[in-house]
């Protein structure tokens, strides 16, 4: 992964995860911190994901790519907030 990738997939990190947490039904009872260091992973494991299948880089919007990282900053919301609602503390 290039350093401007590096740095494109941070940024997108924190749309992704705000926009996994649309996708995510219910109520998540995770921070706004939280949900932004949720999107900016899971747009590093896309991109690296993508790299590793052939498809990070393609002329234009890289959908696949995009897809990716959404879908798993929605996991990782998901799992998060589950594991948030299932902890003593997360009440």
């Amino acid at each position: 992964m290039e350093i401007d990738g590096l740095f494109s997939a941070i940024l997108f990190g924190a749309v992704a995860g705000g926009l996994g947490r649309l996708v995510v039904p219910g109520r998540q009872r995770i921070s706004l911190l939280l949900t932004l260091a949720v999107g900016i992973v899971a747009a590093l494991l896309g991109t690296a994901v993508a790299s590793v299948l052939g498809v990070a880089n393609t002329p234009g919007i890289d959908w696949v790519e995009v897809a990716l990282q959404i879908g798993l900053a929605g996991g990782g919301v998901a799992l998060l907030s589950g594991a948030r609602d299932r902890s003593p503390s997360g009440r």
